[in-house]
């Protein structure tokens, strides 16, 4: 689904963008793309989690990642319900905003046994995918702590990054579902790998933990 403030927030920001990096490139979700000259490029979801905005479901928020040739340089996840912005940049670590308080480093939750783990993913739109998600998770569910599915990728991986996760993994969502969260986990002390197969995929976790989550996850998918 596509909701007038997808479009508004896609509009508002790449306008500012375009105002204040004309040379970069941009790619958004709702249809905005521009070839930049400066070899960086802004990844821009203007509202992920668009189905729980519209069911007034507070879990959503606005991602923005900023790419150059050796990958994420900069990443915001912004959650205007809590008032809260996840930011890091590459080399320099991630910290949580909040919207009175000092900004305070994020960092992944470290020493949980995978049976322990708390871990979030995340289901496709279409109904044949989501039913072999639903079976992934079936086999996985048992296996961990509990499994959390908020709706939105951006924020479970922002979670991550502040300890409130041990771990995520998910299939099929695009570049901009995944950009500023992914640097977030990885300055936040965090990994994140890709998963082998069709559609693309992401697992991230602490470093411990994350051939484990990623070996169970395979598991999952082969046992389907």
């Amino acid at each position: 689904m596509v909701s007038d403030a997808d479009r508004a927030a896609e509009d508002a920001i790449v306008a500012l963008l375009r105002a204040e990096r004309p040379e970069d490139g941009l790619v958004a979700e709702e249809g905005a793309s521009v070839d930049g000259t400066s070899g960086r490029r802004w990844v821009v979801d203007p509202l992920d989690g668009t189905t729980n905005f519209l069911y007034g479901i507070p879990q959503w928020a606005v991602s923005i990642a900023l790419e150059d040739g050796s990958g994420p340089l900069v990443g915001v996840v912004f959650a205007p319900v809590a008032g809260e912005l996840f930011r890091a940049a590459r080399g320099a670590g991630a910290e949580l905003a909040g919207s009175a308080e000092p900004a305070e480093p994020l960092r992944i939750r470290e020493g949980a046994a995978l049976s322990r783990s708390l871990i979030a993913t995340g289901f496709a739109y279409e109904p044949e995918r989501r039913r072999v998600q639903a079976q992934a998770a079936a086999y996985v569910i048992p296996r961990v702590r509990d499994l959390r599915r908020a709706g939105a990728a951006a924020l479970d991986l922002a979670w991550l990054a502040a300890g409130r996760l041990d771990g995520y993994w998910e299939r099929g969502l695009k570049p901009w579902d995944w950009a500023a969260g992914r640097l977030l986990v990885a300055e936040a002390g965090g990994e994140v790998a890709e998963l082998g197969g069709e559609p693309y995929g992401l697992v991230a976790a602490a470093p411990a933990l994350l051939p484990e989550l990623a070996g169970l996850v395979a598991e999952a998918e082969r046992a389907r």
